[in-house]
């Protein structure tokens, strides 16, 4: 199983400085190869005996070229632009597989990034060796063991980050404990109650820092274009940004991390989050909480522990069906926090209810009973190893 895991680099001036370099580097090669990937596919639809682009003819045409057009390049590690190049590769593989959209040009500030080979840096305890520059600071040591397939080196809101991924043995973590199955009801006021009666709260990471987001953005706007100012309040807005981020995923691992560890079968909805988003009054704290994050960490983290997923169908009426008698509303409006069943006489919380329906859901299940067709009220069963790719791609798993 591929398994990636981004830690955070120490560097000093001079190792700062020429990571950056490198990333402009890899930056300039993925825009010179989509810029020739484009004249020479135009070419090749007016003449078809002209040949089309490929990642690998255009990789030889800038070995040929780059040591008389552009010897900067020599500076740092040949690996990067090289990855760049394969990466915009993949991208164009993709988007004639109707997987992605058409690749864009890269941006400084934005896609601050370069990819190693596994033969062209290794990892030795808190510090990795990268090709012309030697050993960088690390914060933390590699969590996982395996064979190294690759690494991304990445710069977010000014601090640079290693993407490191390890080719893992099955499983990786230890086998779930045998507290039995649970069901996970995620909510705005609560971000997830369990079946068991716990409750987590949240973060909340935007709504905290919600007016110093709106101090700083309105600093950055005064600010002019160009300037020096400019430059330094947009260092600290991202920075912001950075942490609200890093408080949202260190709540949502601590969760996840903690249902998967003890439980061995999970009852989760399948909530559809963009027509969620469509509720102007809920939509900021919706977008708060990371609801699809949640369910990706619970998938790939379950996967690791041999434990067992199971998604409710998106119309599922957890909330409006009683756990006890299986008496189910017309209706129940969403102000409605705690209701009376008509037919047995119970009092329910809104969210325990919830969750309590989909625990029940999850132990009358079965692994071959309505599979993904999206019949009946289960669409998944099992837990599907998440992928884990280069950072180009855009799914890894982080932690």
């Amino acid at each position: 199983m591929l398994t990636a895991h981004k830690i955070a680099l120490d560097p000093n001036n001079v190792q700062a400085t020429y990571l950056a370099r490198t990333a402009g580097t890899a930056r300039f090669a993925y825009n010179w190869a989509l810029a020739e990937w484009q004249r020479q596919y135009a070419a090749h639809q007016a003449d078809p005996s002209q040949p089309p682009p490929s990642q690998l003819s255009l990789r030889r045409h800038l070995n040929a070229i780059k040591r008389e057009a552009f010897p900067w390049m020599l500076e740092v590690t040949k690996n990067a632009p090289q990855m760049a190049i394969i990466q915009l590769g993949e991208a164009f593989k993709n988007f004639f597989a109707h997987r992605a959209r058409y690749p864009k040009f890269r941006k400084k500030g934005r896609d601050d990034r370069f990819s190693l080979t596994n033969d062209q840096f290794c990892v030795e305890g808190k510090r990795i060796h990268i090709p012309k520059l030697g050993w960088v600071k690390m914060r933390e040591q590699l969590r996982f063991s395996g064979r190294i397939v690759s690494a991304t080196v990445s710069r977010r809101a000014g601090r640079w980050h290693a993407s490191i991924t390890v080719d893992t043995a099955d499983p990786i973590l230890p086998q779930a404990e045998t507290q039995g199955a649970v069901g996970v009801d995620l909510g705005v006021s609560r971000l997830a109650t369990l079946s068991t009666g716990e409750t987590w709260t949240g973060p909340k990471a935007l709504r905290s820092l919600l007016d110093r987001l709106r101090r700083l953005s309105r600093a950055l706007s005064r600010k002019v274009k160009g300037s020096r100012n400019r430059a330094k309040a947009k260092a600290q807005l991202a920075k912001l940004h950075a942490r609200i981020g890093d408080m949202r995923r260190d709540s949502l691992h601590q969760l996840s991390s903690s249902i998967t560890r003890r439980f061995h079968t999970i009852g989760i909805e399948d909530l559809n989050v963009k027509g969620m988003l469509g509720n102007r009054h809920l939509a900021r704290a919706i977008a708060d909480m990371g609801f699809h994050a949640l369910r990706h960490q619970l998938e790939y983290k379950a996967a690791w522990r041999g434990a067992k997923i199971v998604v409710a169908d998106r119309w599922y009426p957890s909330s409006k069906t009683c756990s006890c008698c299986e008496y189910r509303l017309e209706t129940l409006p969403l102000g409605v926090r705690r209701w009376r069943c008509p037919g047995c006489g119970e009092e329910h919380d809104r969210d325990l209810n919830a969750a309590v329906n989909l625990k029940n859901l999850a132990v009358s299940s079965t692994a071959t009973a309505c599979g993904g067709d999206g019949s009946g009220p289960v669409r998944e069963h099992l837990a599907k190893p998440a992928p884990a790719k280069q950072e180009s791609s855009g799914e890894v798993n982080d932690r």
